[in-house]
């Protein structure tokens, strides 16, 4: 995916033009994976652009680099002012994605990461729309399978983490198909590369549990809370593969896809093959919040200008 950058990033506490925003080649995360990193919706509704959950995502962008002793030099106020300011800085009026991220500098080609080695911040912005077709997308059930927490913390969003989302999604792009279901190590369904996934049966909502290797996705956290205020019946627990194909509905949620449907598993399709109505609600529900037009969960927003 191409995109144009931010005019200005947010580095180590200044707003810098994007050409001064640079590390050398020797830094430990480009070697060893050792960043953390978070993604953030903003929405432009015409009137003002509102970050979506921003609190929750800086409490799990700190909470990530504590899994691996990497300290985030910064308070959570900072961070946060710090995506209001690079927003305003960059004149944003355009529903856009944000990327803070933070990372191990300068320390060598050691291994024993301590809250002593240098990090630094940073935070960029970029316009952004769909990320897949919210008519549906194809998907397919990975050879790879998601790794476990008996190998790497599944609830940190570290850089080095995402090179099983890669491989799956390559797996998932040269078979021909939108994006890849991943099963955790015994064989139940975890999530996608880089969405939670949720699967309507009998009008009831069922989304795997974090013990298989699921992550906590915020956006997945919404629509639990959404579910419950709905009225609706929802269950968090093991998700075997064959459920997936008899599923009356199917679809992904996450910041950058925010909630999508899957029409279709490698051949079989899902129920019609077109959007289920429970999950039709959940999209238009999850629009109108974002867009600030449902006053009871304002309270998610943070409003930029």
């Amino acid at each position: 995916m191409k995109f144009p950058l931010s005019k200005y990033i947010w580095f180590d506490g200044k707003l810098v033009p994007v050409n001064m925003a640079k590390v050398p080649v020797t830094t430990h995360a480009i070697h060893y994976g050792t960043s953390i990193f978070e993604g953030i919706r903003a929405y432009w509704n015409s009137k003002n652009l509102h970050v979506f959950r921003l609190k929750d995502h800086i409490k799990r962008f700190r909470n990530s680099g504590k899994f691996y002793n990497i300290k985030l030099n910064f308070s959570d106020k900072q961070i946060e002012n710090a995506v209001i300011d690079l927003c305003k800085k960059n004149k944003i009026k355009k529903s856009c994605y944000i990327r803070p991220f933070y990372f191990v500098g300068q320390y060598g080609i050691n291994f024993h990461v301590t809250q002593k080695a240098p990090t630094h911040t940073a935070v960029f912005a970029f316009p952004f729309g769909d990320l897949f077709n919210k008519n549906g997308i194809t998907a397919t059930i990975s050879k790879w399978r998601k790794f476990s927490d008996m190998s790497t913390p599944t609830q940190a969003k570290m850089g080095g983490n995402y090179l099983n989302s890669i491989l799956a999604t390559q797996d998932a792009k040269q078979k021909g198909f939108d994006e890849a279901i991943l099963l955790d190590q015994s064989g139940n369904v975890s999530e996608a590369p880089g969405e939670n996934i949720f699967l309507v049966k009998n009008n009831e909502l069922i989304t795997p549990s974090l013990s298989s290797s699921a992550l906590d996705g915020i956006t997945r956290r919404s629509v639990i809370t959404l579910a419950n205020d709905l009225n609706l019946k929802i269950r968090e627990r093991k998700v075997s593969k064959k459920e997936l194909k008899l599923a009356d509905e199917i679809f992904l949620s996450g910041t950058a896809a925010e909630i999508t449907p899957i029409i279709k598993i490698d051949k079989k399709k899902i129920c019609s093959g077109k959007v289920g109505n429970i999950t039709k609600l959940f999209m238009d529900t999850y629009s109108d919040i974002v867009m600030n037009k449902n006053e009871n969960y304002s309270h998610w927003l943070t409003t930029v200008y």
